[in-house]
């Protein structure tokens, strides 16, 4: 295989890398580039560790030469090092020549065999204190940008979110704990109580001020399914409580569906206290519903969304795991966990989630 200067591996260079890879009595093989053709200019058979062989590989290379060393590494013996050594000291041309000709070295020989490489402009660079530190830096996480980091904090909010007490309008404290444990505001807290005892269907919307942490009621109003995803805000986080009347289940029942609905377009900081807070709000709402005598069910499930257009009859009853036979005159009840995994249909594409 040709580079794009025309300088080609030799033939003796691939019968000294075959036999090197072979033998295993082979610790660096130096190649350089003559009378353009990349071929084997000397080989060190191992007397040590690979640490300790580094430390003598310098002799091997000229303060202004360039040239190419494969090493063979200890753990596993199969895998192969690559350095281009290139000093600064070198001419020009020959620092052109070998940067263009590197990528043909490795290919030609067979790229599987070289797992790492190392670029040297210096004795120094080759050491071993060198290679570990390059190996060091290896393993380090990758640099995020400012957005990667944003988006990491979002998970790690969301992964740290649990259920939070329930604080009522009488208890102004926060938890500090699992999740975010908001106060709420007496007329959210009323709101929620009084659609517990309706038996309509209606829509509880609740926003969070973030300078106070607490939770406010956004509106309340009777709204039916059809006009529920038009009712959610569709550019900033909110957390909806519908009450939803169905006779998809057998006998029909009205349940308290929680919805946290979080746009991709939201503030990433806003996203992050909704996201930290949702399971709190979740649990407090059950509590709430639960002491006022309700007959209505609050669903087990939450329902998050990045869209709320996605919101309708179909999507929720796919994301209550509430199942409707179209072939049947009469509504099922909710299947078993383990017959859902077996006969769930699957989820159309198009939803964002």
């Amino acid at each position: 295989m040709s580079a794009p200067t025309g300088i080609a591996v030799s033939s003796e260079l691939s019968t000294a890398f075959s036999d090197a890879v072979g033998s295993g009595n082979v610790r660096f093989l130096k190649i350089s580039i003559r009378n353009e053709s990349l071929v084997p200019d000397e080989s060190i058979a191992p007397s040590g560790t690979l640490e300790e062989d580094l430390n003598q590989l310098s002799g091997l290379l000229e303060d202004n030469i360039p040239a190419y060393v494969l090493v063979r590494l200890d753990d596993p013996p199969s895998e192969w090092l690559a350095i281009y050594y290139v000093p600064d000291s070198a001419k020009v041309r020959d620092k052109m020549l070998y940067a263009a000709t590197r990528t043909t070295l490795a290919k030609s020989l067979g790229s599987a065999h070289f797992t790492d490489s190392l670029f040297a402009t210096s004795k120094d660079d080759i050491s071993a204190d060198a290679y570990a530190k390059h190996k060091q830096h290896l393993a380090a996480p990758k640099p995020m940008s400012a957005r990667e980091k944003e988006m990491e904090a979002v998970k790690a909010a969301e992964r740290e979110a649990g259920a939070g007490g329930y604080e009522g309008s009488r208890a102004r404290q926060n938890h500090i704990g699992q999740g975010v444990g908001l106060k709420w505001h007496e007329e959210a807290e009323n709101a929620v109580r009084e659609l517990g005892l309706g038996d309509g269907s209606a829509l509880v919307l609740t926003s969070i001020d973030p300078t106070t942490e607490t939770l406010l009621l956004s509106s309340s109003a009777e709204r039916s399914i059809d006009g529920l995803s038009s009712a959610i805000p569709p550019s900033e986080p909110s957390y909806a409580f519908f009450a939803w009347p169905h006779s998809i289940t057998s006998p029909p029942r009205r349940e308290i569906v929680f919805i946290y609905s979080c746009p991709s377009s939201s503030p990433v900081k806003h996203r992050m206290l909704y996201s930290s807070a949702s399971r709190s709000v979740f649990e407090v709402a059950k509590n709430i519903i639960s002491s006022s005598d309700s007959s209505s069910t609050v669903a087990s499930r939450k329902i998050e969304t990045s869209d709320p257009t996605e919101l309708n009859e179909s999507f929720l009853a796919l994301e209550l795991g509430l199942q409707n036979d179209p072939n049947a005159g009469t509504s099922t009840a909710p299947l078993p966990d383990a017959e859902k995994k077996a006969f769930a249909r699957p989820k159309g594409p198009g939803r964002r989630r």
